[in-house]
């Protein structure tokens, strides 16, 4: 049960993603060092959203018909101001500063309105026998490695990256991706 689980949490949670493309693009934008604090925030809300789908919170949430308009333009238009710093970042070789990485509060607001965390992480709890702190605990590992993995790989990305060309063409079809990936989720 444990295997599959992991399995399931890494197929589902780990796929691609408003978060997970977003950690890749902003990996790629500013480098392994300065994306640290934006993946602290997307895991550190990421974690929040697996506690408020395990309590049962969500639902509560979801039960307020108002309030899920609200958040969907509060999540897309994050999500949109995201792809657009992501696709105007400058290459790597031109920027020098930190003051334009997107920061800790930045990652937990995207993992907070991201719609597909939730309903990913409702599918692989739900989906699931075992006891209900166990999962907690196994999915909370799940999400800081496939966070981490994500990042590892933009920023492998960024290390290639130096010309201004190629940095500008890998930026805007991050950015595309991350608005692609946001647009399919709601569907």
């Amino acid at each position: 049960m444990l295997l599959s689980l992991f399995i399931a949490s890494l197929l589902i949670m780990g796929s691609p993603g408003p978060s997970t493309i977003s950690v890749t693009a902003v990996g790629a934008a500013f480098g392994l060092r300065r994306s640290v604090a934006y993946t602290s925030g997307l895991i550190s809300g990421t974690v929040l959203v697996l506690f408020v789908v395990a309590t049962g919170v969500v639902a509560v949430l979801l039960a307020v018909p108002q309030l899920a308009p609200v958040l969907l333009i509060v999540s897309v238009g994050y999500i949109l101001y995201l792809a657009f710093r992501i696709a105007t970042a400058p290459p790597l070789a031109a920027s020098d500063r930190s003051g334009d990485t997107p920061s800790f509060g930045g990652g937990l607001l995207l993992a907070l309105a991201n719609p597909k965390a939730y309903v990913a992480i409702a599918a692989v709890f739900a989906g699931s026998a075992l006891a209900p702190f166990l999962k907690v605990a196994v999915l909370a590992g799940m999400v800081v490695l496939i966070h981490v993995a994500w990042l590892v790989a933009g920023a492998a990305l960024a290390r290639v990256l130096r010309d201004p060309l190629w940095s500008r063409r890998v930026n805007l079809a991050l950015a595309a991706a991350l608005v692609a990936a946001t647009a399919y989720s709601l569907v």
